[in-house]
């Protein structure tokens, strides 16, 4: 993607360059936007998914043999299976805590060490505690549910809301990224499109990238927060900030306007990347973090980086006006010192090529194998594949190759014919 500026900030009385002003030109076209009605209701962090690794406490297996309401960790939970597109059998659930624990991977024994555990934090959780003590809260529940329990990265969504801006009709056309995934659900549930842009009336909900990759999410929050019962406890969230961006504006939230989100989502291997290629400036030191608590100092790094990575411009130059008002103004809100002013944020991928690209075709022969002798399909097959923890290699393995995930998939069902029609099914 070309590199793209920020617009010039004006202030809107004198007309002089104003790092806090909210008159915008754009640099190349002298354009001038207005965004003094504008009104930032604070970026905060939206959701947290916690991973650990260990083997599964057989007490705690035994729970899910009653289901309904048990006590684990000291606390009462809902225990309950859970579908297989989750990755995991079993959910215990305790919404006033604020907690979801998925547990017992699909594609790991119980009794051997796997990633056997997913914590998921609803946003009152995480406003009501410091990432300490979140941290805390959440290693006691895996230390009570599962043995040789290690951390195993984290996933988090940050989410700026607003008053004042709505998303431009041109969104869809504007919004530059890598990101091959777009959808635009107006008034319509679930319309997915691959490699297009497509636009239906009003647009109220915009998504763009992959749900194992960056996403960034634009939607009506006032609308979402009502279709789920939620716009009372949105509204006192909001009603209780001051404008954390404008000391003298003690009014920020107007009750009567619609507030929108821009939310930016990274997938617990995004997050492993920026681990693994991140740097402090002054130390040269590597981020390695593993934990919420590890990772948010650096939360304000990756809401910048989300923005570089998608970028609504103005011109083919130029980034546009709200979107330099986000680069340069907004903060995520977490009780915890920023590091961003001196990290290098970088993502550090592993490559398929050489040894492991060969390790990637071994492995995809003797799986093909397998999946013959149990007589499995090629969409269960490949669904199995995907939620495998090795899925990211596998998938950049043969996209060197210029092969899509819907060739990979053709690939796997025709190495199945194959292996069913020379040898049969006792293979």
């Amino acid at each position: 993607m070309k590199k793209a500026v920020d617009q010039f900030r004006l202030n809107p009385l004198t007309g002089l360059e104003d790092r806090h002003g909210r008159l915008f030109v754009d640099p190349e076209s002298a354009a001038l936007t207005d965004l003094s009605s504008v009104r930032l209701l604070g970026c905060r962090v939206d959701t947290v998914r916690q991973l650990y690794r260990g083997m599964v406490r057989p007490q705690v297996l035994a729970l899910f043999e009653v289901g309904g309401l048990v006590e684990f960790a000291g606390h009462q939970w809902h225990a309950g299976r859970v579908g297989r597109d989750s990755g995991y059998q079993y959910k215990l659930q305790n919404a006033d805590l604020g907690f979801v624990l998925l547990l017992k991977n699909f594609n790991v024994k119980a009794d051997v060490i796997g990633a056997h555990m997913k914590i998921e934090v609803s946003p009152h959780a995480i406003q009501s505690a410091s990432p300490d003590v979140l941290q805390e809260w959440m290693d006691r529940f895996a230390k009570a549910a599962l043995e040789h329990v290690e951390p195993n990265q984290c996933a988090v969504h940050l989410a700026l809301d607003v008053q004042g801006w709505t998303p431009p009709k041109d969104l869809m056309d504007r919004l530059m990224s890598r990101a091959r995934n777009r959808r635009d659900t107006s008034g319509i549930n679930h319309v997915y499109y691959d490699g297009e842009a497509v636009s239906y009336g009003r647009g109220q909900s915009f998504l763009f990238g992959s749900a194992s990759g960056i996403q960034l999410a634009i939607y009506n929050k006032s609308l979402q927060a009502y279709s789920t019962d939620k716009l009372d406890y949105w509204q006192s969230v909001w009603s209780a900030m001051d404008n954390p961006f404008d000391a003298a504006d003690d009014q920020n939230y107007d009750p009567d306007a619609t507030v929108w989100r821009v939310e930016l989502r990274f997938h617990h291997g995004i997050v492993q990347q920026f681990a693994d290629g991140s740097a402090d400036t002054r130390t040269g030191e590597i981020l390695c973090s593993r934990t919420f608590a590890e990772l948010a100092p650096h939360l304000d790094g990756l809401f910048q980086y989300g923005l570089q990575s998608y970028r609504l411009c103005s011109s083919s130059g130029a980034f546009d006006a709200f979107w330099t008002l986000m680069r340069q103004d907004v903060k995520v809100s977490v009780p915890a010192e920023s590091l961003g002013g001196h990290m290098h944020y970088k993502r550090h991928f592993k490559t398929s090529k050489g040894f492991s690209g060969k390790n990637v075709e071994l492995f995809l022969g003797n799986f093909v194998s397998l999946l013959a002798r149990e007589r499995a399909g090629a969409g269960k097959a490949f669904a199995s594949l995907q939620s495998w923890v090795c899925w990211p290699v596998i998938k950049d393995h043969y996209a060197n190759k210029g092969m899509t995930e819907r060739d990979i998939y053709k690939h796997i069902q025709k190495l199945l014919a194959e292996r069913t029609v020379r040898w049969g099914r006792a293979v």
